[in-house]
């Protein structure tokens, strides 16, 4: 977890000996979060999760890419506490230049409290593809030539966080958080990124990646920024 720095009460986040496993704690106190030391523009980031057991109405875990801008581009997985026996809900969401509303939700086929699972975000110019275990369980198109908002041009970092969502995470904000169940713990470990690493000005970038795609406009003489990573 060396890529990663502490973002939210260091007191709730505890890592492993062999510096593999990081775990975030939410209780009356506070919440926990982490976030990459760099920034990505296109790439596929992996992350293997063990969610919060038992009862866990109220809680969120969050795991996303953000630019952290005031017009913000975010990918977002948010697994959404639950009361025993029912479904773990995944909410998927993307913002593109600040706009978000576009929440979906699916149940999860299996008990993602019992062992690691990986949960994954590829986004390059084409697409943004949500995946659990390798299966895609959503891909949002790029139809930015239509006029549909798409995350293209500002880097972004990772982030984790265990939080207090029972306003609105369970039965609507019906279910609350019972804290006698408590401390939540969720567990990441064995991440994989393979991404571009961003250093300097996005949006020269997203101008540069798009004009290289044009080689005709260069007759075969590309430009040598035209070397950087394509996703």
């Amino acid at each position: 977890m060396t890529d990663f720095f502490v973002t939210w009460s260091p007191s709730h986040v505890n890592t492993s000996a062999d510096g593999k496993t990081r775990s975030l704690k939410l209780d009356q106190e506070s919440g926990a979060g982490f976030a990459s030391n760099q920034m990505f523009l296109f790439g596929q980031i992996d992350m293997q999760i063990k969610l919060v057991p038992g009862r866990s109405a109220g809680t969120v875990v969050a795991y996303y890419l953000t630019s952290d801008q005031p017009n913000r581009d975010e990918v977002d997985f948010e697994f959404l506490g639950n009361v025993e026996g029912k479904p773990y809900i995944i909410q998927t969401n993307i913002f593109a230049d600040g706009f978000d509303n576009r929440e979906e939700r699916i149940n999860l086929w299996f008990d993602p409290t019992k062992d690691f699972h990986t949960y994954s975000i590829l986004w390059n110019l084409h697409q943004i593809v949500f995946m659990v275990d390798w299966v895609p369980i959503r891909v949002y198109r790029n139809h930015a030539d239509k006029g549909v908002a798409f995350p293209r041009w500002q880097p972004m970092s990772i982030k984790t966080s265990l939080w207090n969502g029972d306003s609105w995470a369970t039965g609507g904000g019906r279910d609350k958080i019972d804290w006698s169940k408590g401390p939540f713990i969720a567990s990441f470990r064995n991440h994989k990124i393979d991404a571009c690493i961003w250093k300097g000005n996005a949006r020269k970038y997203h101008m540069i990646y798009d004009y290289c795609q044009d080689k005709e406009r260069f007759q075969g003489n590309l430009p040598k920024e035209c070397s950087l990573p394509k996703y």
